[in-house]
């Protein structure tokens, strides 16, 4: 049986809920294969909708990288706006960059209206380490306030230190349009709002191929769902269901570590503002605090499905 890795996240929360496994062959209208944040928001959407949903998941909600990540909300592309706008254009540029802040409000949409219990607490920083990350923060500012968001503050280094109680940063771009959750206090809380609008949710269940077909069907070991629509969610567990986007994603890996619980005079000297941070290195760092009281603390990336050689602390 696959279950949640041995995490900080997964040993913090009690009572996690147990879904059966497929055991039967049934029919739905929309079937979502993985139950990480891409397949359970889709599902909950399309519940909401009235949509009878089936969501099959190969091992527990919010296995993956959904339920194991920074928790950070963060607003931002790997490349700005105005690089997007060069190459494919500024009605292409408005498409995407209004998703970049689209995101965040449909996390905080899905909390509020489900009141689902995840630990957000709003507020990000992005910290530059030396003038040249400042100025393009500066430049990060002007063009995401062009796209409608205003709710961008830029720091000063006194100002930094303030807020994050450090000297290290020349200067930050505060964005309150982001924040930060326990991701996988999320990923459960969009799985019991699915459950409740009528959805059906099955762990253990991996899909083992797709019958394609005016009502497709996805097979797993015990079971199968006939659709009329199979929504392919999987993201680095897809394997073989998808050979045709599966060579165009690339695994990539970030470690994180949490501390005991802090005493207050230490949350107030590392982080008094209580909003996630992250710099502005290529292989960044980030950290957080979590709602009893940690440290955490990311960084180091690997590109491939592969462990590190070792954690240097």
């Amino acid at each position: 049986m696959n279950k949640h890795t041995d995490s900080y996240y997964a040993h913090s929360i009690q009572n996690v809920s147990e879904y059966p496994q497929l055991q039967d062959n049934i029919e739905c209208d929309v079937c979502v294969v993985g139950a990480g944040f891409s397949g359970l928001s889709s599902a909950l959407h399309l519940s909401e909708k009235g949509f009878k949903v089936v969501v099959l998941e190969n091992a527990k909600v919010g296995f993956g990288a959904t339920g194991r990540n920074g928790g950070q909300i963060v607003n931002s592309y790997s490349r700005d706006v105005d690089v997007i706008e060069s190459r494919y254009g500024e009605k292409q540029a408005k498409a995407l960059c209004d998703m970049i802040f689209e995101g965040g409000d449909i996390i905080r949409g899905l909390i509020d209206k489900h009141n689902i219990d995840c630990d957000f607490k709003q507020g990000g920083m992005f910290t530059a380490l030396n003038n040249k990350q400042m100025k393009g923060l500066e430049e990060h500012k002007k063009h995401w306030e062009r796209y409608g968001n205003d709710k961008l503050s830029l720091l000063d280094a006194s100002e930094v230190e303030a807020t994050v109680g450090t000297t290290a940063y020349k200067g930050a771009l505060l964005d309150m349009n982001g924040g930060h959750i326990h991701p996988l206090k999320l990923a459960l809380g969009e799985a019991a709002a699915i459950t409740a609008l009528g959805g059906q949710i099955f762990e253990q269940s991996g899909v083992m191929r797709v019958e394609k077909g005016v009502n497709p069907v996805a097979h797993t070991e015990k079971g199968s769902v006939k659709a009329k629509y199979i929504v392919l969610a999987g993201n680095a567990y897809l394997g073989g269901l998808a050979p045709n986007i599966s060579n165009k994603a690339i695994p990539c890996g970030t470690q994180v570590v949490a501390t005991e619980p802090l005493s207050e005079a230490m949350l107030k000297d590392i982080l008094p503002s209580d909003y996630c941070v992250e710099d502005c290195n290529y292989l960044l760092d980030y950290f957080r605090l979590s709602a009893d009281k940690r440290l955490l603390f990311g960084g180091g990336v690997v590109y491939g499905a592969r462990d590190p050689e070792n954690i240097e602390a």
